[in-house]
């Protein structure tokens, strides 16, 4: 059988190299769908609650991973000698920034060297991590090309940008369109012979260059349009204007207008992130990105204004910010999710403990910080009697199990950095 065959008859092996937030639904979705699929990563927790059924990704239920592992189509180990025996591996490992806001490929440029010591012909590999243009080929096609293996024949090399929402309950992994593009036609076609027995669609392009730029496009339009939403909203609250009306009005319009809000700042791996991949590849060709860097540095000084709104309510309360007991509601980046990467709360619990304030946080899904060098309480119930004892609330993280007039009635004030509360029970101050 060809290529097709074996795909359309479920009858290749996956790999899929990072078992995190994409990685993990990625593999899962393979076996679902009937392949033959093992995960690779180096942690062992993660491994041995994968190999328990125990699901630690939001979008992966433990009922979904116990059934695919039941019927023996799914595995996980840390041992890349694994990759020699599949046709097709699937690398989803985090391309952080570093400590310089530069991207780090480190663990892109590990697990090509772990694959170019068992790369076999007629092997495909998809890179799916967000990155700049130009790794696909730059990075793996020439850790490769020293195999003498020639790509297109002797094996397949694509970018295929992930496209994962955390939490995003109408549009399912498989359900968004799944861009390919392939360094050549031949790698192209059959990225997209496997991915269309997956997903619903799958939108073909011509090179690994235009699918890296298209996933920076995606998140830098995001970016710089609730960049745009939150000057709106500083702007529209020194002119005595509510944003969230001006905002519920300008999407009546049926053309020409799509709704972004504004908040405490930015989160997740993507969108605070990809900005500073283009930015930083744009200076090879002499190009300064003004207009997404300005964005960047709007929505960055977001939790400090957020903090300056903090210190105004508690004015307004006759109360100082210094000693005061602050309760940060939602720690993660999006609503009813555990993820914390990027969080703006971070930040915000930062600055107000540098102002001495007393910070606790509340998170429904998160039950310890992450990512942080420094120590938060948590107040797991929201009882009357804990948050009698709270000066100040600030809504980071709008989870859809909060009960603000219940808090409104035991808490003086609320400041709402997402537009939700509406009760009349205290002092709420917006954005």
């Amino acid at each position: 059988m060809n290529f097709e065959e074996l795909a359309r008859k479920k009858k290749l092996k996956i790999a899929v190299v990072g078992m995190g937030y994409v990685g993990l639904p990625l593999a899962v979705k393979f076996a679902d769908a009937g392949y033959n699929t093992v995960g690779i990563d180096i942690d062992k927790e993660r491994l041995d609650l994968i190999l328990a059924g125990k699901s630690y990704i939001h979008d992966v239920s433990s009922a979904q991973l116990k059934k695919v592992l039941s019927k023996k189509k799914f595995t996980a180990t840390n041992d890349y000698g694994s990759l020699r025996v599949v046709d097709v591996i699937c690398i989803c490992v985090p391309t952080p920034l570093d400590k310089n806001k530069q991207p780090d490929l480190s663990y892109v440029k590990y697990v090509a060297r772990e694959i170019y010591s068992i790369l076999r012909k007629g092997q495909m590999v998809i890179l799916e991590s967000t990155t700049y243009p130009g790794t696909t080929e730059e990075v793996l096609l020439k850790t490769f090309e020293k195999n003498n293996f020639k790509v297109g024949k002797d094996y397949f090399l694509v970018f295929s940008p992930e496209r994962v929402d955390p939490g995003n309950k109408k549009y399912k992994l498989d359900a968004v369109p799944k861009v390919v593009g392939g360094v050549t036609p031949a790698c192209t076609h059959r990225a997209v012979a496997l991915y269309k027995e997956v997903f619903k669609s799958v939108f073909p392009v011509s090179s690994p260059r235009v699918a890296e730029m298209e996933k920076l496009l995606e998140n830098i339009f995001r970016n710089v349009n609730i960049a745009l939403v939150n000057e709106m909203a500083i702007l529209c609250r020194k002119m005595d204007i509510d944003i969230w009306e001006v905002i519920n009005a300008a999407k009546t319009k049926p053309y020409g207008f799509m709704a972004f809000y504004p908040g405490p700042g930015i989160g997740g791996h993507c969108i605070p992130l990809d900005p500073f991949y283009l930015s930083w590849k744009a200076k090879e060709y002499a190009i300064r990105t003004r207009f997404i860097e300005l964005a960047g540095e709007v929505n960055d000084a977001m939790p400090e204004y957020v903090v300056s709104r903090v210190q105004e309510g508690m004015n307004k309360k006759s109360k100082s910010v210094k000693g005061a007991n602050i309760l940060v509601l939602g720690v993660a980046y999006k609503k009813d999710i555990d993820d914390m990467r990027e969080s703006p709360a971070i930040t915000i619990m930062s600055l107000l403990k540098k102002m001495e304030a007393n910070v606790y946080f509340n998170d429904p899904y998160v039950s310890k910080l992450v990512d942080c060098d420094f120590e938060v309480p948590r107040i797991k119930n929201l009882d009357a009697k804990s948050l009698k004892t709270i000066d100040c609330v600030v809504v980071v993280t709008a989870h859809s199990g909060y009960d603000y007039d219940k808090i409104g009635k035991n808490v003086g004030l609320i400041v709402d950095t997402r537009g939700v509360v509406k009760t009349k029970n205290c002092t709420v101050i917006g954005l």
